[in-house]
């Protein structure tokens, strides 16, 4: 009775912490982004001027992003650009990755002519 008691406390409590575990940490994925600013920007709006146009990621949404860099290592997404980018990404490093550009501000400020 003991035995099964702990398990189900068991896994109760990691039931609790698996979802903060798969939400990533985005602090933590800004230190590791540092790469994708070349072409995604730090805004994660994509405006460097890279050719081709890479995807704004701002404020896209956590899983999508997550599902996207997953994709992209299991090859079932194919990009020779991402490829190389993803193949020593660990599940977390994905999910820092995808919890900082989906906090990111999506919205853009136009910039009025002083003309």
């Amino acid at each position: 009775m003991k035995t099964t008691l702990c398990m189900i406390a068991a896994a109760a409590a990691l039931s609790v912490c698996a979802p903060v575990m798969a939400g990533g940490d985005a602090a933590a994925g800004k230190e590791k982004a540092m790469v994708c600013f070349t072409c995604h920007g730090e805004d994660g709006l994509a405006n460097t001027g890279s050719m081709p146009q890479p995807p704004k990621l701002a404020g896209q949404h956590r899983d999508y992003l997550l599902q996207s860099l997953e994709a992209y290592a299991n090859g079932k997404r194919q990009s020779p650009i991402m490829a190389p980018f993803v193949a020593n990404l660990s599940d977390e490093d994905m999910a820092d990755l995808a919890a900082y550009f989906a906090a990111l501000d999506s919205s853009l400020t136009l910039v009025e002519s002083s003309d």
